[in-house]
């Protein structure tokens, strides 16, 4: 089960994964927002970085600080302010991701045992949480890269 949810966490099996396509968009074009539509590529990506985040911290740190819904959740601003920003908050998103896998596949931990700083939540529950929202949000990214003409 644990290598099952470790695979879906990597790139999924019904969807693209984002390490396929994340560095095809142009840093040009991360803070466009396609006609219509209230969010850029770079927003939403910041938007999945941040909850996998807060997840993980959720999950396994000694102490976790509640996040004020929905404003800390999403970027000020629709583009990142440097290509060094924009490398560095995609190291953070694969570095959180692997600590996650990590700590998802530690022999210590049961799917089944409550998260540090849960209540009932368990370690399943809260790694299906993050397999939801960045499948959902990955279609999202894949949806804008397609719009940039980039995909």
């Amino acid at each position: 089960m644990k290598e099952t949810l470790t695979k879906h966490l990597q790139s999924g099996a019904a969807f693209t994964g984002i390490d396929d396509f994340i560095d095809d968009i142009p840093f040009d074009k991360l803070g466009i927002r396609p006609q219509g539509l209230p969010y850029s590529f770079y927003e939403i990506f910041y938007h999945i970085y941040f909850a996998q985040k807060d997840i993980l911290d959720f999950c396994t740190a000694d102490t976790y600080g509640k996040h004020a819904w929905p404003d800390d959740y999403w970027p000020k601003k629709q583009k990142p302010d440097s290509e060094k920003d924009w490398g560095m908050l995609k190291s953070a998103f694969f570095t959180d991701r692997k600590a996650l896998e990590e700590w998802l596949n530690s022999e210590e931990n049961k799917l089944e045992d409550v998260v540090k700083n849960g209540k009932d939540q368990t370690i399943f529950r809260e790694v299906l949480l993050v397999l939801e929202h960045n499948a959902y949000h990955t279609g999202q990214l894949m949806i804008l890269a397609r719009l940039l003409g980039e995909h």
